[in-house]
């Protein structure tokens, strides 16, 4: 929780950029954030890969959500982490222990060398939360508790709740939601956005305020939670020509994105 939640600070904002934002965010609504997410965001595929060679609802939403937890410091973009992690467990199940299973993957990664104890170590602890939920638990969490999967993940990890990696793994435990349960549930507008590097950049275009609060504020404005307006901006900071290729095709409102681009 920032300090401006209780004294009012006064920030620098470029009233004319934010307003432009707020007209192409709410023109392009939670309705293109989903077909970013489902058609365009290749994370949602490999998600969908593994789910597919899996065939256990329960393995694959644990497993989602442990990958998460270690998607920090990658030596690779994202999209190419969250592959190898869908294409290695397509062919090497855990057993018994997930961290354990990690212990063994971390080290041969191509795209997630780096903090391997650390991160082992990070599963060991969350397995502990992970193992004592059955798939009615985690299809409770879906339906009806995304906020309460965000506390008990940070409250056994011992972390904030904005934690970028806690709010990320609720982000993709949406996506394992969507995929396992066949449903689409909006991400709750109490989850705020990952405070990561390009959002901390983006954020600098329009203000000087942490970009937590101010992506707050700009969700309750338009209507559509942080997390979603993350998958909206995810296409304009990545600089993935495939995924602007994907945007086009799926996207009809795909100029409007790329708008955010120039803002």
């Amino acid at each position: 929780m920032t300090l401006d939640r209780f004294i009012r600070v006064k920030y620098k904002v470029d009233e004319e950029k934010v307003e432009v934002l707020r007209e192409i965010l709410s023109e392009l609504g939670i309705d293109c954030a989903r077909t970013i997410e489902e058609r365009v965001d290749l994370q949602f595929d490999a998600l969908k890969n593994l789910h597919a060679n899996l065939g256990d609802d329960e393995l694959f939403i644990k497993l989602v959500i442990a990958n998460s937890l270690v998607s920090y410091q990658l030596t690779a973009k994202g999209e190419r982490w969250w592959w190898e992690f869908s294409r290695y467990f397509s062919e090497n199940p855990p057993g018994e222990s997930i961290s354990e299973a990690y212990s063994r993957f971390l080290p041969s990664s191509r795209t997630n060398r780096r903090l391997v104890a650390r991160k082992v170590k990070r599963l060991e602890r969350a397995e502990l939360f992970l193992d004592s939920l059955s798939l009615d638990h985690l299809r409770d969490y879906y339906f009806n508790g995304m906020e309460r999967l965000r506390d008990e993940l940070a409250k056994t990890l011992g972390s904030k709740r904005s934690a970028k990696t806690i709010v990320f793994a609720v982000k993709m435990f949406g996506y394992a939601g969507r995929i396992a349960f066949g449903e689409f549930v909006p991400y709750p507008m109490a989850i705020e956005i990952p405070d990561d590097v390009r959002i901390n950049a983006y954020t600098r275009r329009f203000t000087n305020e942490p970009p937590v609060s101010f992506w707050r504020k700009i969700a309750e404005e338009t209507e559509i939670p942080p997390l979603h307006i993350d998958s909206i901006l995810w296409p304009v900071l990545g600089g993935n020509d495939e995924v602007l290729r994907r945007l086009k095709e799926h996207c009809t409102k795909w100029e409007d994105v790329l708008r955010l681009t120039s803002l």
